[in-house]
């Protein structure tokens, strides 16, 4: 990737510095686990936590399944011609190709979490659309921890092959019976000229859980790289900043996110978008409660040749005590760009519950209603069958936040 100058590397430096009291030593590397041939084998427990994290053992309504538990793949196949989903590691024995993309979006030397999914890699998932093929349903891929105090390292590579539209939902979660452990994983994305991403991802962590993702995007000419993600229950410490390179010209890249911040959680959470062509256009929409927990919502929009559009926006809701801090950062390099921001961050006005409470509903229910609305993002392009499952995360959620 190229430069992103000194500001950005100090930006980049200060982020390492955040969470580097973990001890990466403190995390065991899990024993191995079976392959299955039909994940609906997999208990009722572990099928519900990953049917509410967009995950369906029964397949229906699937382009293709990868699940990792722990550092296992214990299931992965593909149900659509046009559309390949192996591990990683099985994609860098079969094709030698993949050696160009791997490491190369994201720097393995980054910090000591890139450091250690190379030097301790388990897996992966690897899921490519070929050329001119269109996903009719998505793809799903489950990262499951199951066994406490282990560390889970892994290392994804998703192509959309040019003039491919293909859509993933990807659910992060966690064995209710887990306290602790460790998940870095290292994602790579590649859109190629005129093709298409959706990339959904809902996070059902445990309360005392660290979690470390490092992900990077590039965009072809006509591309469009849309990413949505979801976490709303508890986590100990959560830290991601998404990175995608608008390359081609009229790449376009959306980021949409929803927030919950618990009591006793930090989430460290944005993203940064590099305009690196004309007619390149950006978004990044954000919203963030704090429950009692801490959030900082970094977005960051570097506008590098003219004719780009871009826009920011960041609200935050604090419901019952902690912090929120939004981090807005428009960066224009020429003439000729377009770029805005909105932030905001508040409490929910009093008036507004009293009103809903004079129609009849609970002090509650009016808070709950104004909260659901406060979430209700729109996320444009988003099919129907992942607009449901990030209904459903939100539903879900809705009683542990409340």
């Amino acid at each position: 990737m190229r430069d992103l100058g000194d500001k950005a590397k100090k930006a980049e430096k200060k982020r390492a510095a955040i969470g580097s009291d973990i001890d990466l030593a403190q995390f065991f590397d899990p024993a191995p686990r079976e392959y299955l041939e039909d994940p609906e084998s997999l208990d009722q427990e572990t099928r519900d936590r990953l049917l509410i994290s967009g995950v369906d053992v029964t397949q229906q309504g699937r382009s293709g399944t990868y699940i990792q538990m722990d550092g296992s793949v214990v299931h992965s196949c593909t149900r659509q011609e046009g559309v390949e989903v192996i591990s990683i590691r099985d994609a860098l024995k079969k094709y030698d190709w993949v050696k160009e993309y791997f490491w190369n979006a994201v720097q393995v030397d980054a910090d000591k979490y890139t450091a250690q999914a190379e030097l301790k890699l388990q897996d992966g998932y690897f899921i490519r659309s070929l050329p001119g093929a269109k996903t009719v349903d998505p793809v799903q891929a489950c990262l499951y921890i199951d066994t406490d105090g282990s560390a889970q390292n892994v290392h994804n590579i998703i192509i959309a092959e040019e003039g491919s539209e293909l859509h993933i939902i990807t659910g992060c979660a966690t064995s209710p019976h887990l306290r602790r452990g460790l998940h870095v994983g290292i994602s790579e994305f590649y859109i190629k000229k005129g093709a298409s991403l959706t990339f959904t991802m809902i996070h059902n962590w445990a309360e005392d859980m660290f979690v470390r993702p490092r992900s990077a995007s590039i965009v072809g000419e006509g591309g469009l790289f849309l990413s949505n993600y979801i976490s709303m229950t508890p986590v100990k410490s959560l830290q991601m900043y998404p990175a995608t390179t608008l390359a081609g010209e009229g790449a376009v890249a959306r980021y949409y996110s929803i927030l919950v911040g618990s009591p006793g959680s930090v989430l460290d959470v944005g993203g940064r978008v590099r305009l690196a062509a004309r007619n390149t256009r950006a978004e990044i929409v954000a919203r963030s409660i704090s429950n009692g927990g801490t959030i900082i919502n970094r977005g960051h929009l570097i506008g590098e040749v003219e004719g780009i559009k871009a826009h920011l926006e960041c609200k935050g809701l604090i419901l019952n005590g902690g912090i929120i801090h939004a981090v807005p950062e428009l960066e224009g390099r020429v003439d000729n760009v377009e770029m805005s921001h909105e932030a905001a961050v508040g409490k929910i006005a009093e008036e507004a519950i009293l009103y809903l409470m004079s129609r009849g509903l609970s002090e509650d229910d009016a808070t709950s209603t104004i909260v659901r609305g406060f979430l209700n993002v729109e996320m444009e392009g988003l099919p129907a069958v992942l607009q449901k499952e990030v209904d459903r995360a939100i539903k879900a959620s809705e009683e542990t936040m409340m």
